[in-house]
């Protein structure tokens, strides 16, 4: 170990955002996974369709920048909860194309509201202009701005 350690964990920004994530996330997580019991990524893929309409899998993982395994695994679960289907395509047969039942329809309806009025209260404590520094600054460091 270095005898002069002079990073601080607690102020080391990827430590810093991981923290935050966590805790923004904690109240909303308990939602989705009271109501319909679904997993961070099941609530991901669920959201990616609800907005997006037909996609494949991997579209879903590109996206939401999570492994295609993980990916996998929350379209098995959300189709045995009858929330998704899965159509092969007829071009290309190792690809499928995912739908929103009218019940995965239902649940994302559901959950985006509570989504909608939970970040409300997340950002009741920052003025307007904080929020909108804050969500460039965020884009930025995901590579999205």
């Amino acid at each position: 170990m270095d005898k002069k350690d002079d990073l601080d964990l607690q102020s080391f920004l990827p430590y810093l955002l991981a923290q935050a994530a966590e805790a923004s996330s904690l109240s909303f997580q308990q939602v989705y996974k009271g109501r319909y019991g679904l997993l961070r990524t099941d609530w991901r893929v669920l959201f990616h369709l609800g907005q997006n309409g037909r996609m494949t899998a991997k579209e879903i993982g590109d996206r939401a920048r999570t492994h295609k395994t993980k990916v996998s695994r929350a379209v098995r679960r959300l189709e045995e909860r009858r929330f998704l289907t899965r159509t092969r395509d007829q071009n290309d047969r190792r690809s499928e194309h995912l739908e929103l039942t009218a019940a995965g329809v239902a649940a994302y309806r559901d959950l985006r509201e509570v989504a909608a009025a939970y970040e409300k209260t997340l950002i009741r404590q920052f003025s307007p202009q904080d929020v909108a520094l804050l969500r460039r600054m965020l884009q930025k460091l995901a590579g999205a701005g």
